[in-house]
């Protein structure tokens, strides 16, 4: 249950979709001067060389943000993203940035980021990777139960980011309950939960138990590479995000086509979805 290690995949397509959409998310927090915090329930190491071992055997990287590292399109989120990739690196593409690194670059002196990690040797990358800023606190704990312990937010703003590894099927659906309950607690809170699509009907049951739940003004942005297949390996993965900012729907309706053309095969497509209504 522990082996996952996500530096085998780090800036591949699905790496590009979570993070465009939780720095769109980010930045709308900090349009107010208030306080918030940030809570990451799966963070990994925060932080990944591309030239190391693990990002070397499996090149993911090269079908994700390689191919945007120069992008000269016309999409504003786009360059937005890869602007926070650049911000990590100097000419060249040597380093891609997990969520926790990606927040980083949002949070603001008053704000505060929450980090949990099981693994043990991503936990001591974590630690060395945010132990220069004291507002940025890590947990190896698991970030299913850490997440009730933060709700409500003591700022009474916050954004979660729950994407655990999915090794055992039941993550689809602790991970959905766990972001029902939490905002049971903390109804106001935006909660994003990145899911990979190898089995659909997976995906599907998790979208039926957040539209059943009653919880409200919930959205879906998918990224598919190429079309569904029985079970053999990833071939998309989104984001479901509950309480969005306003302006995300428009954004993505704009974002999603182009990382198509970009990222995806002749059987690529996309969803951009309102799955229930405010």
């Amino acid at each position: 249950m522990l082996s996952y290690r996500h530096s085998f995949h780090a800036g591949n397509p699905a790496d590009v979709i979570k993070h465009l959409v939780l720095a769109q998310v980010l930045e709308y927090m900090t349009r107010k001067d208030k306080p918030f915090d940030y809570i990451d329930t799966h963070s990994g190491a925060g932080l990944f060389e591309l030239a190391a071992k693990d990002a070397q055997k499996t090149q993911e990287y090269l079908q994700g943000i390689a191919k945007l590292w120069s992008y000269a399109g016309q999409v504003d989120a786009i360059r937005g993203y890869v602007d926070v990739v650049k911000s990590l690196n100097k000419d060249t593409l040597a380093y891609y940035p997990g969520s926790p690194k990606v927040a980083e670059q949002f949070l603001r002196k008053q704000d505060k980021g929450w980090f949990f990690e099981l693994h043990p040797q991503d936990l001591k990358l974590l630690e060395k990777n945010t132990g220069h800023k004291r507002s940025l606190r890590v947990k190896g704990e698991d970030g299913f139960k850490g997440l009730m312990g933060l709700v409500p937010p003591q700022s009474r703003r916050a954004c979660v980011l729950m994407d655990p590894p999915y090794e055992i099927k039941s993550d689809y659906e602790v991970a959905a309950r766990s972001i029902i309950k939490a905002h049971k607690r903390f109804s106001s809170g935006t909660y994003m939960i990145w899911y990979p699509v190898v089995e659909r009907a997976r995906i599907d049951q998790m979208e039926q138990t957040l539209i059943g739940s009653g919880v409200r003004n919930i959205q879906l942005f998918e990224l598919a590479t190429e079309a569904d297949t029985e079970e053999r390996g990833m071939t998309a993965s989104g984001m479901i995000v509950i309480n969005p900012p306003w302006t995300l729907k428009a954004t993505m309706d704009e974002v999603l086509p182009e990382l198509v053309q970009h990222l995806s095969s002749e059987t690529g497509f996309f969803r951009s979805e309102q799955l229930v209504a405010e």
